[in-house]
């Protein structure tokens, strides 16, 4: 699959098509030995009123981990391609994310994406569709399902509950950390719910956010920072994110 659809009716043509072809698809595991974990994220200017597409710019950052240690990063500007809308954020940051994962200079293995995946009205959410343009397996993480039936996980760390969306298991609440707000996984590209839960846990470390995934959050927002001029020039160069922040929207 090349390229990205530019209107609403064309995304959802596209997206009944990723569904199919994500049902016959060969799904990832991760392997036994290390394996390359990315993050993607993007935040938008603060400069604009959110929601609005004309001139709104976003920064998209990338951040690769093998082993628990980072590996990687990128960070890439553009202006955002549509406005906000439910199920249709393809449109407004696909190719912004995609120009950031494939600036890294190691094609990862498995991509954590701030997305939903089969939680979405045509079962193909951001983070399914990234996966399929990069080609790479991907998983979603997000604060709130998007459509599917939510459920609340124990309070231990580890404790699950399932995600379904008219019968299907499209992903878990998820606690990360004892006590923790839980996160949502999603079932993406090429990964089952059960792997999105795996891959997230084995990419937790000192946060309730995987690691891949709170690095690049924290880079794209920190470039952001420097590049309207709240923070000082270089200061994001070897600075290390030092607590956990939040997840965001579902996609």
């Amino acid at each position: 699959m090349a390229g990205w659809p530019r209107t609403e009716a064309e995304l959802e043509r596209v997206q009944e098509q990723l569904a199919e072809r994500a049902l016959t698809t060969e799904l990832w595991r991760p392997p036994a030995e290390p394996h390359l974990v990315a993050g993607v994220f993007v935040a938008f200017s603060t400069g604009r009123a959110a929601g609005t597409a004309s001139g709104e710019w976003a920064w998209a950052a990338a951040a690769s981990l093998e082993s628990g240690q980072g590996r990687s990063s990128a960070v890439c500007s553009g202006a955002v391609g549509a406005e906000y809308a439910p199920g249709y954020l393809a449109l407004r940051e696909g190719r912004l994310l995609e120009r950031a994962v494939r600036s890294l200079d190691m094609r990862p293995d498995v991509l954590i994406v701030n997305a939903s995946g089969r939680d979405h009205p045509r079962r193909a959410g951001l983070a399914l569709h990234l996966g399929a343009v990069l080609d790479i397996a991907t998983v979603g993480v997000t604060d709130r399902p998007l459509v599917a039936d939510d459920a609340q996980p124990g309070r231990e760390r580890g404790a699950q509950a399932p995600l379904h969306l008219e019968g299907e298991l499209v992903g878990y609440r998820l606690r990360t950390r004892r006590g923790a707000r839980p996160v949502c996984v999603h079932a993406a590209w090429r990964t089952d719910s059960d792997t999105a839960r795996e891959v997230v846990m084995a990419a937790v470390q000192r946060a309730r956010t995987p690691e891949p995934l709170r690095v690049a959050r924290f880079l794209a927002r920190s470039t952001r920072a420097q590049d309207e001029g709240r923070a000082p020039p270089g200061w994001v160069q070897g600075a290390v994110p030092s607590r956990a922040g939040e997840v965001e929207r579902p996609t």
